[in-house]
């Protein structure tokens, strides 16, 4: 029989290879439309380019500038209905705050790992929005978008039939037949939303019609959202291009649908090639003017807004004096800081890149020769392209809060502020870059991760993300200095107009450096994974679980997992492999830092290996840390917790108690808790015990989340015993901690002729044992499946559970389990299960009840 680790080897690895599909995939189709635009813009000059931008007229441009911020307004209204869809009620102003956040980075930037989605999870989960109603209301916006695309694109191919086809080049018919089609589906959902009463699912999720209320305004929404964001690229058009709006409509649609099909972040470069070939009739380089202009006003212009805003809520944080602006910020902004951070240092990188490989401005040029030598502006050029790699690179361990990743990429960004002024007196990059280091600096507390920088590897979306950004600055270049014919002597030209071998040696050297840094990434060995924790192991970690406040630490003991320590040796984490799944069972165990460490080194480790990341039966408190890892919650049940001091059998709440107590005294029933030392010449009768409990359970020994009958287990816990008439008739091992913070049972079992009553009898005098023993809490366990949600957007998951919970007593008898345990007054604590939402997520599970091999019952608690 394998080994856990051997047989997940295989699938790991194949899945492994498998990720790099996609990445490669939309790699290629940008260099794809790299070459198509480099073919179609053979013969065009930068400098054009830049005199037809800059020719646009300031009425037009100013329109523009209202469309955007018409379209911006709208799309909050997106997530207004949304809300309003879940019945959910928000503060206005953090709706609005929220979406224009996520939709400038979410439009600008376009990677998953820096989706506006991404960004809209972690500020509304900062106001009690769980992950479910999250991930509704990213898909509601999803499909408003998505029926303002049929909808626009429909009606423009009906009313403009004979612009399409000549585009298209097919028959005037075949539009008219699509865009029937498109406008058949939008009127389908209309129908939908108005006359359906029953919900139904798709892939796990179930679909309430809207009601015609909120169906047809987002509809119209929708189609108003398109109409203004082309509208926005209409008004900066130049007049050659003699396209009325309507045939507009069905090109801009195009172009968008284009640019989400690519997978290419932000839609850069294929959304430009759908406009220019179809607009065959504009000049090419004024119609790539009017594009850099609409990149600049819906896209470079909000973001702008949104830094500042962030920027400012930042300041605000820091300003004690202002109580409510410090309220806000840290309600608002804490929870993204290194999403934002990230994202606007991989844009600086870029943006250097970028400016390395175009021409300087003359006339400044000509200033600074006044002052620097050449050998100054030449090092300047050179190390601001090198500076614009390096931000790159170290954004990514920005978004993973590595604290030496934020120290060296202030020192780049001062760097490279430097570097732009004197490389070319480009001011307008060096405000750029200093607004970037004004947020990374204001937003310094969250990157606390001691981690090495080399120990964040590279992800197939990284790789090709910066691969792509690379190829661009390359392009660029060529572009920009296609007039001058290439030849060996460029390489050694130093001069002051000498912008082309200036961008030829800075392309060189970044391709260079940043081919050699990924290699050196992901070709260095990694860590050894750790096996099953051995006697050094466990000895290890014996201290912080006698620390710790909560009991479930002991499972560690068990042996059947693997112990992941932190650095500092201060917490440890323990997990087990099934199938894909690395399955985490509680929280770290040690200090709150140790904790942080631990749960991003799993990550990591299980990212590396094709692995899916769970963490299993962890608190409410510690969910912050799984929401920053990119792990949805889902919760499995409600732990019971008796408060000790207050536990009592008096009073008439307490009288069912009270006769089961007497009763078992009455039938010869007697208590002991044996010190550990004392379990080992007891253990042949608790073996006779245990082996009548499972056959009478018709069961095996569970694994996991809790231990076995094994002796060398046993022996390390107090036994709690109970006698009848001398000879022991029912044994619980206890899970103890030294703060005496709280007090459970493992394994818990009878013999057939114990007394009546037994189960309550031990169950008093183990809490009564406690609270003399000078335990605050004591641990019921988990009342499986219990208190999960019941609204009519609640997924299959939780719809199951439900059912499960009020009519599965055919199995396992779930109500009478919760009832039982209410009969101690307990104090319920949900408990939750992190993973991967989506299609995923069933996977889990089943490597989850794989792993624990004891069906739906252990699965969801002991």
């Amino acid at each position: 029989m394998s080994r856990p680790s051997e047989t997940a080897d295989a699938p790991a690895a194949e899945h492994g290879a498998l990720r790099w599909i996609g990445p490669v995939a939309a790699l290629l189709v940008f260099t794809a439309v790299v070459l198509i635009l480099h073919h179609q813009l053979a013969r065009l000059h930068v400098r054009s380019v830049l005199e037809h931008l800059h020719a646009i007229p300031r009425r037009q441009v100013l329109a523009a500038l209202a469309f955007t911020a018409a379209s911006y307004w709208l799309l909050s209204t997106y997530e207004v209905l949304a809300f309003a869809y879940l019945k959910r009620a928000l503060p206005y102003r953090r709706i609005v705050f929220t979406s224009f956040i996520a939709y400038s980075f979410g439009h600008t930037l376009g990677f998953s790992a820096f989706t506006g989605a991404a960004i809209r999870f972690r500020l509304y989960a900062t106001a009690g929005v769980s992950a479910i109603d999250v991930a509704t209301v990213s898909a509601f916006c999803s499909l408003s978008l998505g029926i303002g695309l049929a909808a626009v694109s429909g009606a423009s191919l009906l009313l403009s039939p004979v612009h399409a086809a000549s585009v298209l080049r097919l028959h005037h018919n075949w539009s008219l037949l699509v865009g029937a089609l498109l406008l058949a589906a939008v009127f389908a959902y209309a129908a939908w939303t108005c006359l359906a009463r029953r919900a139904f699912e798709i892939r796990g999720w179930a679909l309430r019609a809207p009601g015609p209320a909120i169906g047809l305004t987002q509809i119209l929404l929708g189609v108003l959202d398109l109409t203004l964001s082309s509208a926005v690229l209409w008004s900066l058009l130049p007049p050659e291009a003699q396209i009325g709006f309507i045939p507009f409509l069905g090109v801009y649609a195009a172009a968008v649908i284009a640019g989400i099909l690519s997978h290419v972040p932000g839609g850069v470069g294929v959304f430009e090639a759908v406009v220019l070939l179809t607009l065959p009739g504009a000049p090419v380089d004024a119609l790539l003017g009017s594009l850099l202009a609409y990149r600049a006003v819906y896209y470079f212009v909000p973001l702008l807004f949104g830094t500042l805003l962030f920027g400012s809520k930042e300041v605000a944080e820091q300003r004690s004096r202002l109580a409510w602006a410090q309220e806000l910020a840290s309600m608002y902004i804490a929870p993204v800081v290194p999403q934002v951070a990230g994202a606007l240092t991989f844009l600086a990188g870029a943006l250097l890149l970028f400016s390395g490989a175009t021409p300087a401005v003359d006339e400044r040029l000509a200033f600074l020769d006044q002052f620097l030598p050449l050998a100054v502006l030449e090092v300047s050029h050179l190390v601001g392209s090198l500076v614009g790699l390096g931000l790159l690179v170290l954004a990514r361990a920005l978004f993973r809060r590595v604290q030496a990743a934020y120290h060296i990429c202030v020192w780049l960004l001062v760097a490279g502020v430097f570097a732009s002024l004197l490389k070319g007196l480009d001011f307008e990059e060096a405000i750029l870059l200093m607004i970037v280091l004004g947020v990374l600096m204001l937003g310094r507390r969250a990157f606390y991760r001691p981690t090495a920088i080399l120990a964040e590897r590279f992800t197939p979306v990284w790789v090709a993300s910066i691969a792509g950004v690379l190829l661009m600055a390359v392009w660029i270049g060529i572009v920009s200095h296609r007039h001058i014919p290439y030849s060996n002597q460029l390489w050694w030209t130093f001069a002051l107009h000498g912008n082309a071998p200036r961008a030829l040696r800075a392309s060189l050297a970044v391709i260079v450096l940043g081919t050699a840094y990924v290699l050196l990434n992901m070709l260095r060995p990694a860590r050894p994974q750790p096996a099953v924790a051995g006697p050094q192991d466990l000895e290890r970690a014996r201290p912080l679980i006698a620390a710790s406040d909560l009991t479930v630490a002991n499972a560690a003991l068990t042996g059947d997992k693997r112990l992941l320590f932190s650095e500092a040796g201060d917490a440890f984490l323990m997990y087990q492999i099934a199938g894909r799944s690395w399955i985490a069972l509680g929280d770290p165990v040690g200090a709150r830092t140790g904790a942080e460490e631990l749960v991003w080194r799993l990550r990591e480790i299980s990212d590396t290996r094709g692995g899916q990341t769970v963490f299993y039966q962890v608190c409410a408190e510690h969910l912050s840390l799984y929401v920053d890892l990119g792990l949805a919650a889902l919760k499995i049940g409600e732990e019971a917790r008796v408060p000790l001091a207050q536990f009592s059998v008096e009073g008439p709440e307490r009288a069912e108690l009270r006769q089961s107590h007497r009763r078992a005294q009455r039938d010869g029933a007697s208590f002991e808790v044996l010190p550990p030392e004392r379990v080992a010449p007891l253990l042949p009768a608790l073996k006779r015990i245990s082996d009548s409990w499972l056959a009478a359970k018709s069961t095996g020994e569970k694994r996991f989340s809790g231990g076995s009958f094994a002796p060398q287990y046993l022996r390390q816990f107090p036994m709690a015993v109970v006698r009848a008439e001398g000879a022991p008739a029912a044994f619980a091992n206890l899970w103890t901690t030294a703060t005496h913070a709280e007090l459970s049972v493992d394994l818990m079992r009878f013999h057939p002729d114990a007394p009546r009553g037994a189960m309550d009898y031990l169950f008093i005098e183990l809490m009564l044992w406690g609270r003399a023993a000078g335990f605050r809490w004591f641990n019921l366990g988990m009342a499986p499946l219990s208190g999960l949600e019941t609204h009519p957007l609640a997924p299959a998951w939780n719809r199951v559970g439900n059912f499960i919970f009020r009519h599965g007593e055919h199995f396992y008898n779930f109500e009478g389990l919760r009832r039982y345990k209410a009969k101690f007054a307990p104090v319920w604590e949900p408990r939750y299960l992190a993973a991967r939402g989506g299609i995923a997520l069933p996977r889990v599970l089943v490597d989850v009840s794989v792993l624990i091999a004891g069906g739906m019952k252990e699965l969801f608690g002991r």
